[in-house]
């Protein structure tokens, strides 16, 4: 141990630096290890473990790169080929052969950050999401030197085996380098981002997303292990999602006045069904900003947000195939005066 150790303990210390003073103890724990006194070393680390499960050299009041997520205890719903590949990559991670770096591409509100929220919560993992804000700097040079000690504190992480590391969006840092719209500054730093991908420590997992996967640099998606497409829902996978968030938010607000069918076909209106981000505000608005004392009230705001004007066109309405007993919901009148006011009968199926 050198004095520039215990100076740099002191330091930590009285600065309350936790993270800090932890790394510095692992590098004096590594000397001595390194000296042959490996019970020493195994002490040192033994004391450091006992105090708290995860302190990597990241934390919310310590480093500027990192922000820290909450993992996702609700339910994740997703189509079956995308889960499934998710559970390819909980495996591999379990694994322990070197395979820690995965990128989500697909559209905006497919479930790629709440994916990864899943894959903490699965792991026991920790979620660091990288503050591009931090790391991208407009003065020549500054972004790669920012890069470099980003990846420094990753790759000193006290408790790799704990983190996940998250660059949501790294579109920010990695759009190909051979596109002249994009800077030459943004261009070195991606060769920048290649060059620590390649030396990163492999006990930290590294997830990133975009939803620009057309204009990614190709040498940066071979540095991938894999790579999982979020674009695969189906309309049928769709609607069985909405379904699944509309009784979500009944149960949340204890509405019981359920009908799936003219659900299904108010969703069914839409040309194409939006992915799930988007059909989660959807649902969610409908349900929230609804009268707490008409229960059916949801459905004539649900429709509104599909279709942009009121339920009130009876004819539209059965154009639409609504049968009488669900325009009497969205109409919020009697079934004999619906009857009575299109001037024909309609089959209540």
């Amino acid at each position: 141990m050198k004095k520039k150790n215990v100076i740099s303990l002191i330091k930590y210390y009285t600065e309350k630096n936790d993270a800090g003073f932890r790394n510095e103890a692992c590098e004096i724990a590594k000397g001595f290890d390194a000296s042959g006194d490996y019970q020493l070393a195994e002490y040192i680390m033994s004391l450091l473990s006992n105090v708290n499960t995860f302190v990597p050299q990241v934390s919310e009041n310590v480093s500027p790169f990192f922000e820290k997520i909450e993992a996702n205890t609700d339910m994740l719903l997703l189509p079956d080929e995308i889960t499934n590949d998710l559970i390819g990559v909980v495996n591999a991670i379990e694994h322990h052969i070197g395979i820690n770096k995965f990128l989500f591409q697909g559209a905006p509100g497919t479930g790629k950050t709440e994916a990864v929220k899943q894959l903490a919560r699965i792991l026991n993992r920790d979620i660091f999401m990288v503050d591009f804000s931090a790391v991208i700097d407009s003065k020549l040079g500054q972004t790669q030197k920012n890069l470099s000690m980003l990846f420094k504190e990753i790759n000193q992480f006290v408790q790799p085996h704990k983190a996940i590391v998250m660059f949501d969006e790294i579109d920010a840092l990695a759009l190909d380098r051979t596109n002249q719209n994009d800077l030459r500054e943004m261009g070195r730093a991606t060769s920048a981002l290649l060059k620590e991908f390649d030396r990163m420590n492999e006990n930290v997992v590294l997830v990133a997303t975009t939803n620009l996967y057309q204009h990614f640099d190709k040498a940066l998606i071979r540095r991938f292990d894999s790579v999982i497409d979020f674009n695969r829902y189906s309309q049928e996978d769709l609607l069985y999602i909405a379904e699944k968030m509309l009784d979500r938010y009944l149960d949340k607000l204890k509405l019981a006045n359920r009908d799936i069918r003219l659900f299904r076909k108010i969703m069914k209106l839409m040309p194409q069904l939006p992915y799930p981000g988007e059909l989660k505000n959807l649902v969610k608005t409908s349900v929230a900003f609804s009268n707490p004392n008409d229960g059916m009230d949801y459905f004539r705001r649900l429709y509104y947000a599909v279709c942009n004007e009121k339920p009130e066109d009876l004819k539209k309405l059965q154009s639409q195939k609504f049968t009488v007993r669900e325009m009497e919901i969205l109409v919020g009148r009697s079934k004999s005066s619906v009857a009575r006011d299109l001037k024909e009968g309609v089959s209540d199926e």
